[in-house]
């Protein structure tokens, strides 16, 4: 497995564009199997995860051409099912979370759909009745092999009806919302996912003449088609990633300005950032970030210790308070950060402390962290990344450490950034990958 070397204490410079959102692709992509016409899809990050998926989607027999970086057209008018029931796709589909939205599409369109149980983070428990009971709702029989962790759905014919979902999940509302397309009659979908990701997969669809309405709202309404044509989308760009680079900036006391961002789409992101005290600038759909030597964070109106909690949309992204709890570690003032939706997504401070944090883990789901209002540097360690979101927080607190840190297992980080030491490099990291 590869490892990063990283040279703390430097200041960067310059400009950074940020990839294509990797949580809206892998959805974008699945949903290239409801029709046999040609789709084209744009601003396609070049990841460990996308390029999974990409690979599953050839192995079923959709054909793929490359067009040039981060562009590809897909099509999928001669499909291999016998893949589906291969240990071939026991072995690809289990490496990849993302792999469960390929079922609604598949579903929808050939009467039946298959999974292993699929991997990705270890972050904690990450259930999947919220899909299976939506496609059951919708007609599907459900069959689950517990030997082999093996799922699968079929039906001779999807019929529309009314869902309250027991959780707004994205990739859960993803696939009822791909499966519920050529359902006949109505489907309505209600507490389902909000978030500019699923805004953009019913964009796309309605382009391909679906007929899904209530987008951007927790009550989508879809009624049933026969026919999707091809399409051309493109991808927005990735928040996370986004709200990654102002993590670089801040850490490393580092001016630098982050291009077309798609403001709108940003949703809380911004304000958590400014509770923080984290200074920058809107200027047209960029963000330019000035050195700052320290950030007060806010206390509320009467007093008491700032909460930074995730929510689903628009609530903040779980995403990045992994990000915000690094930042917290050299701001001045507490925050208490409350991960509600994983329990084993802040097991990685034990490794910050070791670099000199102050941060008490309360229990899985809550941290306090105590500024060192710069007034003590982070200390350089070796570290493994346990998932993505840790995995670049702690790639962050070492480019902002005294000495040099190893980060192993970084294929972790390489799932979910295109290129990652590359781009640091080019406003002067000093980042070097070793291959084991």
């Amino acid at each position: 497995m590869a490892s990063f070397k990283i040279e703390g204490g430097h200041k960067l410079n310059g400009t950074i564009t940020p990839q294509g959102a990797k949580n809206e692709v892998l959805q974008i992509l699945c949903a290239v199997l409801l029709t046999p016409e040609k789709v084209t899809v744009n601003n396609v990050p070049d990841i460990i995860d996308v390029n999974k998926l990409i690979f599953i989607l050839g192995e079923l027999g959709v054909k793929i051409e490359k067009l040039g970086k981060n562009s590809y057209t897909f099509q999928a008018d001669e499909i291999n099912l016998d893949y589906l029931e291969s240990e071939d796709f026991r072995k690809d589909g289990s490496s990849l979370r993302g792999s469960i939205m390929i079922v609604g599409p598949l579903l929808a369109r050939f009467g039946k759909g298959y999974i292993p149980r699929p991997g990705g983070d270890k972050i904690g428990r990450r259930r999947l009745d919220t899909h299976f009971e939506g496609f059951i709702r919708l007609g599907a029989k459900f069959r689950y092999n517990n030997e082999e962790y093996f799922y699968g759905v079929e039906a001779d014919e999807l019929i529309g009806t009314d869902m309250l979902l027991d959780e707004a999940s994205v990739t859960g509302t993803a696939n009822i919302l791909m499966a519920s397309v050529f359902a006949k009659g109505k489907t309505t979908i209600y507490n389902a996912a909000c978030e500019p990701y699923i805004q953009q997969l019913c964009k796309m669809l309605n382009s391909m003449g679906a007929k899904i309405s209530g987008v951007g709202s927790n009550l989508l309404i879809i009624e049933g088609v026969k026919y999707l044509s091809g399409c051309e989308h493109r991808v927005l760009p990735d928040m996370i990633e986004i709200g990654s680079w102002i993590g670089v900036a801040v850490m490393t006391q580092s001016e630098l300005t982050i291009k077309n961002v798609s403001w709108e789409n940003l949703g809380q992101i911004p304000n958590v950032f400014r509770k923080l005290g984290i200074k920058f600038e809107k200027r047209g759909d960029d963000i330019y970030i000035p050195e700052q030597e320290s950030y007060e964070i806010q206390n509320y109106v009467d007093g008491s210790v700032l909460t930074v909690a995730d929510a689903p949309w628009p609530g903040f992204t779980p995403d990045l308070l992994s990000i915000i709890l690094v930042i917290a570690t050299q701001a001045n003032g507490t925050v208490l950060i409350h991960q509600k939706m994983f329990e084993s997504r802040l097991f990685f401070v034990d490794k910050l402390i070791d670099m000199g944090a102050k941060v008490i883990l309360c229990d899985p789901h809550r941290a306090t962290v105590i500024g060192h209002n710069r007034k003590s540097q982070l200390k350089a360690s070796k570290m493994t990344s346990p998932d993505i979101r840790a995995g670049i927080s702690l790639l962050i607190a070492a480019l902002s450490a005294k000495g040099t840190s190893i980060i192993n297992n970084i294929e972790q980080i390489d799932r979910g950034y295109e290129n990652i030491e590359e781009r640091l490099k080019s406003i002067g990291a000093k980042i070097e990958r070793i291959e084991d």
